[in-house]
């Protein structure tokens, strides 16, 4: 078994590889392999880091003279290194031994994070930021791609679970992180903090972790890898910059990014025909995979335009310290993370839809009870249940929904099927930031013209943001009946 897995260019990936083999009891003993648990720990580690820059920009703009649009470009910097690192990925995890790819993922992520603590200068700190980005964009399909190949289907919602509870901690858990160590120093006290921590990740999984399976030898396109790189960069970085001021500028690489991302794709079909794709796209052609693709791109649309929201209004006009920000909307990230688990064994006894459904209504139902009840003076206890409430909703469609769709692929597409999937997790964070913000600024503006005052007008944006999210809630609850109640075939099952 191997993250590291031949693809036959001749077979049939909606077959079933598997057929016939007896299907595992989620009720069987079952402990969780130690690659598994290693790769968490140290994806948890590496996304803890993707969040905790959004409190220091403060300190980054009088350190370094700049303004608060220029600061933006750590975090975006992170986000475009992510979207051109990641579709390269499926390629990679196929040709080196999961102890090369987690090694060759921690010593680039630690070489950025000891970077970015010694930088002299704010470029060198973007640099940091993009090799930090490079090593985390490894570490996610890593982690799925193993997940999917030593896990019994029986057992895998359980596992993604945990997963699941690391991937929602740890962003939940980044800005209160660095608000705590930015009342005790500088903002390269959060590199400072990270770095040992990643090293022992790094040093006692370079130790423990066995390879899976066998690498196969093979060569790489490398206009596939231009064509990835620039058209996916090019495409976050457009829409993350609508909003900002001219349209000219983020309509020409949104555009140029679409263009460069379609020549990729039949490129890649071309070489499919040759068995030599950089990022294998037969995974679209499972029925199962595609929705939940197409559903998990309206969840985060919904998911990071809320991340970015709130914090947003708590700062800007409840006055509210980023240490406070960080600490309120806290519960909520935790309690998604900690549901990840519960709603994983849940997955594994009654499938997708007993889950999906619901919490794809509730996420509904959270939305635009938010839109419709906060205001200047809207109490915080109000503010946190319901981001609690958002938060409960979206643990019940990630986990049974990244579980299933993978779970429909045959093993040899596992990795491919993890790297596509995270690349438009990617887009459609970038795109969902863009429009409810591009909204909410529009709609404060004519507020603003028709008489209401700034913080009324930010208000009325806000509303009609979020509602905007609760839109993307309806295409996640439209998907969700699309979904079978599980993988019917077990790994590699199809799951019509």
């Amino acid at each position: 078994m191997s993250a590291s897995l031949e693809v036959d260019p001749t077979a049939d990936p909606t077959a079933d590889p598997t057929a016939g083999a007896p299907v595992d009891s989620p009720d069987a003993p079952f402990t969780t392999p130690l690659v598994v648990k290693l790769l968490v720990a140290a994806t948890f580690v590496v996304i803890l880091n993707e969040t905790t820059m959004i409190n220091a920009l403060p300190r980054l703009m009088a350190d370094f003279s700049i303004d608060a649009r220029t600061s933006q470009w750590v975090n975006t910097v992170f986000m475009l290194t992510m979207a051109s690192v990641i579709p390269l990925t499926g390629w990679f995890l196929q040709r080196v031994t999961t102890r090369t790819a987690f090694t060759v993922a921690m010593a680039t992520f630690c070489v950025g994070t000891l970077l970015g603590m010694l930088a002299p200068t704010y470029a060198v700190l973007l640099v940091a930021r993009a090799v930090q980005g490079a090593g985390t964009a490894v570490m996610m399909p890593l982690l799925m791609t193993t997940v999917m190949t030593v896990v019994p289907v029986a057992h895998r919602g359980r596992v993604m679970g945990n997963m699941m509870m690391a991937i929602s901690v740890a962003p939940a858990l980044g800005p209160t992180v660095s608000g705590l160590l930015l009342e005790l120093g500088s903002w390269r006290l959060i590199f400072g903090a990270i770095l040992p921590l990643a090293l022992l990740m790094g040093l006692v999984g370079r130790t423990l972790i066995e390879n899976i399976g066998e690498a196969k030898a093979g060569p790489v396109s490398w206009l596939s890898v231009i064509l990835a790189g620039a058209g996916f960069a090019g495409l976050v970085y457009g829409l993350s910059d609508f909003g900002a001021g001219s349209l000219a500028k983020p309509l020409g690489f949104t555009i140029a990014g679409v263009v460069l991302v379609a020549a990729f794709v039949v490129y890649q079909i071309v070489l499919q025909g040759r068995g030599t794709p950089l990022l294998d796209l037969r995974t679209l052609k499972i029925r199962t995979y595609a929705v939940a693709v197409l559903l998990m791109c309206a969840a985060f649309m919904a998911f990071f335009g809320a991340m970015v929201l709130l914090p947003l209004y708590l700062q800007d006009y409840r006055g509210l310290s980023t240490l406070e920000t960080g600490l309120l909307v806290m519960p909520g990230g935790l309690a998604m993370g900690l549901l990840g688990p519960r709603v994983g064994r849940v997955f594994d006894r009654v499938g997708t839809r007993p889950l999906v459904i619901p919490g794809a209504v509730g996420l509904v139902v959270a939305l635009v009870t938010l839109a419709s009840v906060i205001d200047l003076s809207t109490p915080y206890w109000q503010i946190v249940l319901l981001h609690v409430a958002l938060m409960s909703c979206l643990a019940c469609v990630f986990t049974p929904v990244f579980t299933l769709g993978l779970g429909a692929l045959p093993p040899e597409l596992y990795s491919h099927g993890s790297s596509l999937l995270g690349t438009l997790q990617q887009v459609a964070g970038a795109a969902g930031m863009a429009l409810l913000i591009a909204i909410l600024q529009s709609r404060a503006t004519h507020l603003v013209e028709t008489g209401s005052s700034a913080a009324s007008a930010f208000v009325g944006g806000l509303d009609w943001a979020l509602l905007t999210g609760a839109a993307f809630a309806v295409v996640v609850l439209a998907m969700s009946l699309l979904l079978p109640a599980r993988t019917t075939a077990g790994p590699g099952g199809h799951g019509h």
